[in-house]
């Protein structure tokens, strides 16, 4: 874990190993983001729309998993029960 000292006016220096790693350069601009108490610096993307292409793809989606699971789960029950009584007609 880095620990890094606040200065004058809430400069903080980002430790190098943290900036080498996640690409953070003279003029990287941020996001700080709070959430549960939590404060996160996340680099602003030049093109989130490009970065995001192709991120949803392959695989099925959760719903389908979801469903074919439910499928899966139904089968096992139906093979579990009973026959069903004859009837007498």
């Amino acid at each position: 874990m880095s620990v890094a000292k606040m200065f004058d006016r809430g400069l903080v220096v980002i430790p190098k190993e943290i900036r080498e790693r996640y690409g953070f350069k003279k003029g990287t601009k941020v996001h700080f983001i709070e959430m549960g108490g939590i404060i996160s610096i996340v680099p602003v993307s030049d093109d989130p729309v490009a970065e995001g292409f192709g991120m949803l793809k392959g695989g099925p989606s959760m719903a389908e998993a979801l469903l074919r699971d439910r499928r899966e789960e139904l089968e096992r029950e139906e093979r579990d029960l009973p026959p069903p009584p004859e009837s007498e007609s």
